[in-house]
């Protein structure tokens, strides 16, 4: 027989094993990791690593004859074990067997959780009886109540519910036989001597009273006592009306002489009438359009008038004529207003803007804008702001004439804001929309009152020194009310002049004259009507409930 190839690891490979194997035998096979059986490398092989293990199938003996042992190596493995099963550690298999730790008999576990509750348990109570030295005084017990202090507490109570009957002819406490028992009156019992009759009504009254009502009802009254009450005003009656315009008479002023007044029109011209007797003085023309604002000055012999021909223009009333125009406005222009100290004029319009103008150069000193809608109209003064300027968009906006920019913008109203007026004496103005009149406080523009009851469209408002605000509607209403308390003492509905519809009766502007005691009014049926106070008036009680609850916005 010829000599066999040498295996790789120098061995000569012996005869195959054809023979069915015994898969329960034990038999030499070499494992993985190398032990001597004859099989493909005959006997005597080396394994691969060259040294002697067990086979990894788990099983007796450890080693099985050929590859015939993998199907029931891979059965043995799908099997579940059960806690009873021996695992691989208990049968020889790879490696080192492993050691399963032995389980703690139950009795060491209920030992260790009662040891556990134990101290548990003992750790509670010392918290507890920490707890209870710490806080071993009574803090909800009352504190002990010095003397002075009961003393002082009467006191107070004393002056607070009782000062306005307290100083009354003094009382004698009664017996408490004498007065009847009721629900009301436990804590009041306070009686008088008979010949005190006006203080045994009061008493009596208080002693009958509820004091919770009682309490109610001194507050109330306290707060009546700290409101204003409103000044008595004559009533205005109508005095003169004056005709002469073609068109709706739009605007209005009057000089500083309190001679003579100006006026502009729809129908595009401007009369001076004299204030005494309404005759006309002067007629000028110039505009082509409605004029919408005039504007005497105090230290100028100026007029200035605007219209909704977008010009701005100053006539000299010493020659009659225009000697200056201002452009620069993109749309009408609503109203005007002179500065009392400097040489300065403001104007307003649809364009939204405001723009101020130097009276000698012509020149646009600020555009003012920040406003969403027109402008209706403008007031400046010599403290600040020195520019207030109310809109269509519901707000109005005070303006620093230095920086050019807004100072405060005031959102409190909902309706357009048509109008605004300065008073004469006070650090105050008024706005007036559809929704209410407003009252407010420079320089912050600090909301004071409202005036609620106009219930119109308000296009203008007036005011004089003896504090009666007049504000005149749409519909030919006119309303005068007291300042201090915004009291609505006398309503007037203006009369149409003949030949006219009863819609013309609409008030569009107004102004007092410089002493206050005329009242002049432009409106829709070309007419100017003035005013004046009734001297025949006499002085009546005012029948005035004030309103507690007063909105705050």
């Amino acid at each position: 027989m010829s000599e066999l190839p040498r295996t790789r690891f120098g061995g000569t490979p012996g005869p195959r094993n054809t023979a069915t194997p015994d898969h329960t035998a034990s038999s030499t096979t070499p494992g993985r990791m190398g032990s001597t059986t004859p099989g493909r490398g005959g006997p005597g092989t080396p394994s691969r690593a060259g040294s002697t293990t067990p086979s990894r199938t788990p099983g007796g003996g450890g080693t099985t004859p050929g590859r015939g042992p993998l199907k029931s190596n891979i059965k043995q493995r799908s099997v579940l074990r059960t806690p009873g099963t021996p695992s691989n550690s208990d049968t020889p298999g790879r490696g080192t067997p492993r050691r399963t730790p032995s389980r703690r008999p139950a009795e060491s576990l209920v030992f260790k959780e009662e040891v556990q509750k134990h101290n548990v348990h003992t750790l509670v109570f010392r918290s507890l009886k920490r707890t209870h030295d710490l806080f071993l005084y009574d803090q909800w017990a009352a504190l002990p109540t010095p003397d002075d202090l009961k003393a002082s507490r009467k006191s107070y109570k004393r002056q607070s519910e009782y000062a306005s009957v307290k100083d009354m002819d003094a009382p004698v406490i009664a017996k408490k036989e004498n007065v009847p028992k009721t629900p009301g009156n436990e804590l009041v019992e306070v009686t008088t001597p008979k010949n005190s009759s006006t203080g045994e009504k009061i008493s009596n009254a208080l002693a009958n009273a509820n004091p919770n009502n009682n309490n109610k009802m001194i507050t109330l009254a306290s707060r009546r006592a700290a409101l204003p009450k409103p000044q008595w005003h004559a009533p205005w009656k109508l005095m003169r009306v004056i005709s002469g315009h073609l068109g709706w008479v739009r605007c209005v002023d009057v000089d500083h002489t309190n001679d003579w007044f100006v006026t502009g029109s729809a129908d595009r011209t401007i009369k001076i009438w004299d204030l005494g007797s309404g005759t006309l003085k002067l007629s000028l023309t110039g505009h082509i359009s409605t004029v919408r604002g005039v504007a005497v000055s105090d230290r100028h012999p100026y007029l200035f008038s605007c219209g909704e021909d977008k010009q701005v223009k100053c006539w000299d009333l010493e020659q009659n004529k225009v000697i200056r125009h201002y452009h620069g406005h993109l749309s009408a222009v609503y109203s005007l207003s002179i500065h009392p100290t400097l040489d300065v004029l403001c104007s307003v319009g649809r364009d939204s803007t405001c723009r101020v103008w130097d009276m000698r150069t012509k020149s646009c000193i600020h555009t003012l804008t920040g406003h969403t809608n027109t402008v209706s109209s403008v007031l400046t003064q010599a403290t600040e702001p020195q520019i207030i300027t109310a809109s269509h968009d519901t707000t109005m906006r005070l303006w620093d004439i230095v920086a050019g920019k807004t100072r405060a913008t005031l959102t409190n109203h909902k309706k357009s804001i048509r109008s605004v007026v300065l008073h004469p004496s006070q650090y105050t103005f008024a706005s007036a929309s559809a929704d209410n009149i407003k009252q407010w406080k420079c320089p912050g523009g600090e909301f004071i009152q409202n005036l609620s009851g106009h219930n119109a469209i308000l296009n203008t408002l007036a005011l004089n020194q003896d504090g009666v605000l007049v504000s005149g509607a749409d519909n030919g209403t006119i309303h005068f009310w007291d300042w201090k308390t915004g009291y609505n003492f006398q309503r007037v509905q203006s009369q149409v002049q003949p030949g006219s519809l009863d819609s013309e009766a609409g008030i569009f502007a107004m102004k007092f004259d410089k002493s206050g005691s005329r009242l002049i009014t432009c409106e829709t049926d070309k007419t100017i009507k003035i005013y004046k106070e009734d001297d025949t008036a006499l002085e009546e009680p005012i029948n005035w409930k004030p309103d507690l609850l007063r909105k705050k916005y």
